[in-house]
């Protein structure tokens, strides 16, 4: 099978005798962000402990996603406007400084804040790395800094939680933030070191307004920061009504219309401005092309699906199991796994028959795993759901892996940056209207089975000891959240079936010509 091949691609100078270093420079950084969640997860007890604010601890994760989410488009056109290295050392930098800041903090809010700042340079961190990722090495050989990347992640989840608990144990919850400072300076130093970018070509808005001029143009790249303030307004008021309704105030109550209301006002006005930017932000091109537009759509289910296994699973393992907190989170880590595996072995397939029928196998052997999640038996063993979650991992990583490798390889060099953050940043909203959207389910269901209006996180207390009544009603609520998520696998693969083209336009890259990647 032969993807259609058009223009050639640039990729970077980066001597192979550079490219490890970079490789694990890379890996630190991606590092930094996938311990985060976890460690700090751990620590929620001695941080509140010590600093107070109980009602308002989820703002450290709320906080935190929303300051990444919104800042992704940005930096993946800053990416493409001033070179992946500079805005990657911006971003660690600004990362390391709010994780100082964090260490310092002397109550919640404070934290909160220095999480937000954390989060503004998280942002530049996912996108940037991934962008690098590809850059670096050729279509073929992508799956493997990939697989590496998808390690980093798995590491991560099982690690994450033993070394937060460990550190805010045994030390102080100060330095789950602390000791982020060694990591990210040996990454500074890799990448700095190491990266070597190819020079700047001109994007066609840039090389049009230099011929209009004569050719006298400073060639100076422009920002569009008038689009870049509205993405990040809209983001936040949207992510903020999504995250907040339902949990701090109604659904149907004066803050959550309020939010979507100026949410949806602010997108119109952001369409305008980026209709009129010379260098938009988020250009009309990610949409108007039907492999990004699909891609798009369908890690955006991803997002969405995402959220039955790593949100509600673990409750289930507590409620419906019997098992402690580690236990329940090393059911979750079996998809952990599995994924890196098969994300390794995917080009071994995709060069066959293609992204698009890869992604199309994955995603349905996805869609049969998450159905038979509630045929599970009440209460079931651990391994029961366990196994399924290792053969979750394992259709995911045929489906995410292709279409990324795939939608980067569609795209020149100057583009790449932002076509990789706008899949990113649809993954990301994706995972934001899914806890939304699933924990409305959850609640609907515990409420019809336990009467009044009864909300998960409200049973969280009572999980150690409940009865089979609330075991039954968790496992009622849960069994619903993974339909929903089916349901969100059957609308990725709709997305790839009707949107996506049946052969990705692989750009032939330099020095190579290709016609089976």
């Amino acid at each position: 099978m032969s993807e259609t091949t058009t223009q050639q691609a640039a990729t970077p100078a980066t001597t192979p005798r550079g490219r490890g270093p970079v490789v694990a420079g890379l890996m630190l950084v991606m590092g930094l962000t996938a311990l985060d969640g976890t460690v700090v997860s751990t620590a929620v007890p001695q941080i509140v402990g010590d600093l107070g604010g109980l009602t308002v601890f989820s703002w450290l994760f709320s906080g935190y996603l929303l300051a990444v989410t919104v800042t992704l488009p940005v930096y993946g056109k800053l990416c493409d406007t001033f070179g992946r290295k500079p805005v990657l050392i911006a971003g660690t930098v600004l990362f390391l400084v709010g994780s100082l800041l964090c260490a310092a903090a002397w109550n919640m809010a404070s934290l909160i804040a220095f999480r937000i700042v954390q989060g503004l340079g998280g942002g530049a961190l996912q996108g940037t790395v991934q962008t690098i990722a590809a850059d670096l090495y050729p279509l073929r050989e992508r799956p493997k800094i990939q697989a590496k990347l998808s390690s980093v992640w798995a590491t991560a989840s099982v690690a994450g939680p033993a070394a937060g608990g460990l550190l805010a144990g045994y030390a102080d919850w100060r330095w789950i933030f602390l000791i982020n400072l060694p990591v990210g300076l040996v990454a500074l130093w890799l990448v700095g070191r190491f990266l070597v970018e190819p020079r700047r070509r001109p994007t066609p808005a840039e090389a049009e307004a230099a011929s209009g001029a004569g050719g006298t143009s400073s060639g100076r790249p422009s920002v569009d920061w008038a689009g870049a303030v509205a993405i990040f307004a809209t983001g936040a008021l949207l992510l903020t009504a999504l995250v907040q309704g339902g949990v701090a105030w109604p659904w149907l109550s004066a803050p959550s219309l309020g939010l979507f209301g100026g949410a949806f006002a602010l997108a119109g006005l952001t369409v305008l401005v980026e209709r009129r930017a010379a260098e938009p932000i988020i250009p009309g091109w990610i949409w108007r092309r039907r492999t990004i537009a699909a891609v798009n759509l369908a890690l955006g289910a991803l997002g969405l699906l995402m959220v039955a296994p790593t949100v509600f699973l673990p409750t289930y393992a507590q409620a419906v199991l019997g098992l402690g907190p580690i236990a329940a989170g090393f059911v979750l880590s079996a998809m952990t796994l599995s994924w890196p595996v098969t994300a390794a072995l995917s080009n071994r397939v995709y060069t066959r028959i293609g992204f698009r029928l890869t992604a199309v196998v994955g995603i349905t052997l996805a869609l049969l795993v998450l159905l038979a999640f509630p045929l599970l038996p009440f209460p079931g063993e651990p391994w029961q759901p366990a196994l399924l979650m290792l053969l979750l991992g394992g259709a995911l990583g045929f489906f995410q892996l292709p279409l990324i490798v795939g939608v980067q390889s569609t795209v020149p060099y100057e583009e790449r940056g932002t076509t990789t953050a706008s899949v990113l940043f649809c993954r990301q909203v994706g995972q934001s209207v899914g806890a939304a959207l699933f924990g409305a389910v959850a609640n609907g269901v515990l409420a019809a089975h336990l009467g009044g209006s009864t909300h998960l996180d409200s049973l969280a207390y009572a999980l150690d000891h409940a009865d089979d009544g609330l075991r039954r009603a968790v496992d009622a609520a849960v069994g619903h959240v993974f339909l929903g998520a089916a349901g969100a696998a059957a609308l990725a693969l709709l997305a790839l079936l009707v949107v996506a083209p049946r052969r990705f336009p692989v750009l032939e890259e330099e020095g190579e010509r290709r016609g089976g990647e």
